[in-house]
């Protein structure tokens, strides 16, 4: 549909994967001038022996390849094995200023920090500084703190369970639940939403059910650019004859068809695999009214036929089945076809498939997590697997697909801002002193906190939270009123840039690379999104000889601030992964009983997931059927000139990290300034193909928040519906509008209004 005229945006017809998936890699490699070394690598990423892939949760399969890594695992393991560095000289020749014109790619390609430096306000740079002053000054940071509260410990998903155990320990032992992490901004609705449902904020399926599902339902998700690992299992399951249906705004190439640069017909041949058996362009947020379109239908189909409802589990396992049947026959279908904007026939035949199947997954990204309403829409989900008791048996379940390496695995290890009470009383217990009870801050209330001047002082151990987070007029602006701000991390990026009073950049060994502590190589253990839990060992030699381990530098801040500590041996600690691990089985046995003896099997060990054994540890005692009712949605939304935006990643790109401007798949080259709608807004609007426009947050009065001089370009997209990238497009994410319940930003389905470009969006806003 796009007008190839328009520089950078050419149709991509080839499917997902394949040829151009091999020579992306080796453009990666050749990018970041590690052919041969970052060759030898990837050979061992998600192997038994070698480490986790720093990219998506995707789990491992029990039986490995000669290599499991994706396109874009290839290009994050070689943007870290790069042979680039950000020296202290570099930065002595670039001052902070000067560096925050540059784009984000710009930024993170300088390499990889190879120092401890401090930001030096008289000369506007970073400067090179030793361990122990960095230690130092971060101790005498968090001592000069009137309140433990004036303290935030932000944590990044690519922290190992350690390094997170470590850091969460760290927070407490301060005196503070202050724990906003990356979690807050994407999946929290599942955190939040699937305990009150099935009683775990967690997925219930293995890799292994995949095997066994006939029906996959995939929303909200876009697996070859965000877990691209993942379809290979859709391919096989494509190919032995599951049913894999689509839910989203945009067509994804990769739902489409795939070619598995692994097999040697289909690379030879130019051949691919079907994946979606059919595609359901909802509009954008619509997935809570389709669900319970679904379920409306599920049950007339069960009025009419009979025994297409699991009964027998209704009845033993869940309760609220009434109720919701109830809300479901009140809830007409003129409202389902509107909040959805698929007409009432499709969604019946997605019903009908789903009512034939006999076994069903249902998966689901930040395409769904990420809006008003998330929490509840994800236990739409779970009320739609109940219904034929497609919970705790093989290939059945929901399949929550999370985005880093271990975020899931630093949520099981306490890094929350709402612990529960026995956690706090394990932590107790086992270290001798009393942690903090009272609920911590979340991302947005920890940017609030800047702004009032009541968080002072902030600890990013890894990240790039100020690019992350929403708003960034206010987020930017937050983070300059701050005292100190301390970042652990592997490279550079904007938000170390984001200078207060004093900054310190405190350069990571990164997952590739070797850990050798006290003299022993020591490995770190990860979390899946399926509960796995396994090793990672690096094997490239350190990108410098200054740099510590995450655990290592977590304990040097500890020892700083507390000085002899006399319940816990943060040094000891630091240099004995073994003894962390014990830690964390004496505060969570439960689960990890055993730890240390369990992760040395290849492969890892599963932690307990009372759902996929039907075990439900909710108030009830079962899994709950529960009401949702939006009323209407979004109130501000009713006006016609207002459009709702979706932001995503392209295929250049993780989170963050911007590894180049091309979407191979969406058919973008070069260039990220682009913004796709539908071909009858354009016309109404009367915008053409190519036409430069500026995106403007729909009611802010201010005429800060826009999007400036970004082209239009025609996508078969639903009416009202855009998508532009992320996270050029977060200036329009208001800091309020987030999911009523967790708190997640509402990064996809931001309400906005076009207008063709102008100098002065303020004043078109007011003649508007």
């Amino acid at each position: 549909m796009a007008n190839e005229k328009t520089p950078g945006v050419r149709p991509y017809r080839h499917p997902a994967g394949g040829w151009d998936a091999l020579k992306a890699v080796a453009g990666a490699l050749v990018d970041q001038e590690t052919v041969i070394e970052g060759g030898k690598t990837l050979m061992r990423a998600n192997q038994p022996e070698g480490f986790d892939c720093p990219g998506c949760a995707w789990p491992d399969p029990k039986h490995t390849s000669s290599f499991e890594f994706c396109e874009n695992g290839a290009k994050a393991v070689a943007w870290e094995a790069t042979s680039k560095r950000a020296t202290p000289e570099v930065f002595a020749r670039h001052t902070v200023s000067e560096l925050l014109t540059w784009s984000d790619h710009a930024i993170e390609d300088l390499g990889r920090l190879t120092e401890p430096m401090a930001y030096d306000s008289a000369d506007d740079r970073y400067k090179a500084i030793t361990w122990d002053e960095a230690f130092a000054r971060s101790g005498a940071a968090l001592k000069a703190l009137d309140d433990p509260n004036q303290a935030q410990f932000y944590a990044s998903g690519r922290a190992s369970n350690e390094a997170a155990f470590l850091y969460q320990l760290l927070g407490r032992r301060f005196g503070t639940n202050n724990f906003p992490d990356c979690s807050n901004m994407c999946h929290e609705p599942t955190s939040v939403g699937l305990p009150d449902s099935i009683g775990l904020g967690k997925g219930s399926v293995t890799l292994e059910d995949f095997d066994n599902a006939d029906l996959i339902l995939c929303f909200g998700h876009n697996p070859g650019t965000n877990h691209p690992r993942m379809m290979a299992t859709l391919r096989e399951a494509s190919r032995r004859g599951a049913t894999i249906l689509a839910f989203n705004p945009l067509r994804e190439r990769a739902l489409e068809k795939f070619a598995s640069p692994q097999d040697p017909v289909e690379m030879a041949t130019l051949s691919s695999t079907p994946i979606a058996s059919a595609y359901y362009q909802l509009t954008i947020g619509g997935d809570a009214l389709l669900v319970q379109g679904m379920m409306k239908a599920v049950l007339a189909l069960e009025a009419r036929d009979g025994d297409v409802l699991d009964r027998a589990f209704i009845a033993e396992h869940t309760t609220g089945f009434e109720a919701l049947v109830a809300h479901l026959e009140a809830l007409d279908w003129p409202t389902i076809e509107a909040g959805c904007g698929l007409p009432r026939a499709r969604i019946e035949e997605a019903a009908a498939t789903y009512a034939r199947a006999k076994s069903t997954i249902l998966c689901y990204g930040m395409g769904l997590t990420q809006h008003r309403d998330s929490s509840q829409t994800v236990q739409q989900l779970v009320n739609l697997l109940l219904l034929k008791g497609n919970m705790g048996r093989p290939g059945a379940g929901i399949c929550p697909l999370r985005g880093h390496s271990n975020v899931q695995g630093n949520r099981t290890v306490g890094i929350w801002e709402k612990p529960s009470e026995a956690l706090s009383n394990s932590i107790r217990d086992v270290f001798g002193f009393e942690p903090p009870r009272a609920h911590g801050h979340t991302v947005i209330e920890t940017i609030a906190a800047m702004e009032q001047g009541e968080a002072k002082v902030f600890v990013g151990l890894g990240g790039n939270f100020a690019v992350a987070a929403p708003d960034p007029v206010r987020t930017f602006a937050a983070m300059r009123k701050l005292d100190m701000a301390v970042h652990v991390a592997t490279k550079p990026n904007r938000t170390h840039l984001l200078v207060g009073k004093a900054a310190l950049l405190l350069p990571c060994l990164g997952r590739t690379e070797l850990d050798v502590r006290a003299g022993v190589r020591q490995s770190v253990t990860v979390e899946d999104s399926m509960s796995m839990v396994h090793a990672s060992r690096g094997l490239n030699p350190p990108a410098s000889e200054h740099l510590l381990s995450e655990p290592a530098i977590v304990a040097g801040i500890a020892t700083a601030t507390f000085g002899e500590d006399p319940l816990i041996d943060w040094s000891g600690l630091s240099n004995d992964y073994d003894a962390i691990r014990d830690l964390i089985a004496r505060v969570f046995p439960a689960a990890f009983e055993g730890y240390n003896e369990k992760v040395r099997v290849p492969g890892g060990f599963r932690l307990p997931v009372g759902p996929s054994d039907r075990v439900w540890k909710t108030a009830t005692g079962k899994a709950n059927f529960l009401v949702f009712d939006p009323k209407g949605g979004d109130p501000r939304r009713g006006d016609p000139d207002v459009l709702i935006l979706t932001t995503l990643r392209s295929h250049d790109q993780y989170n963050t990290t911007i590894y180049g401007n091309n979407d191979r798949y969406r058919g973008v080259f070069g260039r990220r300034d682009v913004v796709f709608a539908n071909p009858e807004d354009m016309a109404r609007m009367g915008l053409s193909e190519g036409d430069l426009i500026d995106v403007g947050a729909a009611f802010d009065e201010s005429g800060d928040r826009v999007a400036r001089a970004f082209t239009v370009v025609a996508r078969d997209i639903p009416p009202g519906c855009l998508a532009a990238y992320y996270p050029e497009t977060n200036v329009v994410i208001a800091l309020d509008d987030h999911d009523q319940r967790s708190g997640t930003p509402a990064y996809k389905s931001a309400p906005v209004r076009l207008r063709k470009h102008q100098a002065d969006w303020l004043s078109m806003t007011s003649r508007s």
